[in-house]
């Protein structure tokens, strides 16, 4: 049976804990709003890439890549996974909801997997379904961040493309949408293929003016295609971190309302026990006075 004492130890723990989870709270909406920023920047940034291919492939009919010129695969097709998860935990079914959908989508696509973890808690996850991790990455921890990391996966998956160890490249993260949920989605990276191409012509040039195209080609589309693969890593490490903070956002919030309801049954309790402790010496102070009082009576009719 709890004590008063044990009873207040209990409150007062409880109490700091909702202090904890409140500034959680405070700091994963303060994360949210910047990463949201930095999405909504790179929404008008990937339009201004996507215009630019629409004016190269307007002016250059020829394909995309001369077959020739691509690097030849030495070994068996090998299918690269990027998985954005988290490092850190009280983020509900984040990493888990995200290891299921990377299963499953990589269970339909031919050749050898090779995972790349971008946060140690998805890694695990990874591991344990029996997937190949290679490489592990450090979530990024403020917007400034991203950029680094971003360049390293360019550079690593560079090197791998011009050795020929890997054929294709997909990003798997975890999407915001309204209100305060996510989604697991699949964007493929590489190859730059005639079904990407495509996928520019829903825009539109935004005036009546003609675009004009000048310098060499495959200069200005080198360019392009570094900042497509930039703008699209970066974009997809951001939205996880939005979707991580808003799925530990919720998870916050459910521990305040348990802390909340734990509280009060506490506090209840605790005036319960206390009234029931003064009830007790009240019964003891009444019990001794009658006490000494029939002994009074006793020694008087004695006497």
């Amino acid at each position: 049976m709890d004590t008063l004492e044990g009873l207040r130890r209990k409150i007062d723990g409880a109490e700091d804990l909702k202090t904890v989870v409140r500034t959680m709270k405070a700091v994963s909406a303060a994360n949210i709003n910047q990463y949201e920023l930095a999405v909504n920047a790179l929404e008008d940034y990937y339009k201004t890439v996507a215009l630019g291919f629409l004016v190269h492939f307007d002016m250059r009919k020829e394909s995309l890549f001369n077959k020739k010129d691509l690097p030849k695969i030495k070994n068996e097709k090998l299918i690269c996974a990027i998985v954005f998860g988290s490092d850190q935990g009280l983020v509900g079914q984040f990493n888990d909801s995200l290891t299921s959908f990377v299963s499953n989508s990589l269970h339909n696509l031919s050749g050898k997997k090779e995972i790349w973890a971008v946060g140690e808690r998805v890694q695990l996850l990874l591991t344990d379904i029996g997937l190949d991790v290679s490489k592990l990455f450090t979530v990024p921890n403020s917007v400034d961040a991203i950029t680094p990391l971003v360049g390293d996966m360019l550079v690593q998956s560079q090197e791998n493309i011009e050795a020929g160890t890997l054929n294709e490249f997909y990003i798997f993260y975890n999407n915001p949408i309204e209100p305060s949920g996510y989604e697991a989605v699949m964007t493929q990276l590489v190859p730059l293929d005639e079904k990407w191409k495509r996928s520019f012509d829903e825009f539109q040039w935004p005036t009546n003016k003609i675009p004009q195209f000048a310098g060499d080609a495959e200069p200005t589309l080198k360019a392009l295609i570094r900042e497509y693969l930039f703008v699209t890593l970066f974009k997809a490490s951001a939205a996880s971190l939005v979707s991580e903070n808003s799925s530990r956002l919720s998870a916050m919030e459910r521990a305040n309302k348990n802390i909340e309801e734990m509280l009060y049954d506490l506090k209840l309790k605790y005036h319960q026990e206390r009234q029931k402790s003064i009830n007790e010496e009240l019964f003891d102070v009444v019990a001794g006075f009658e006490a000494l009082k029939t002994d009074k009576i006793s020694k008087k009719n004695i006497f």
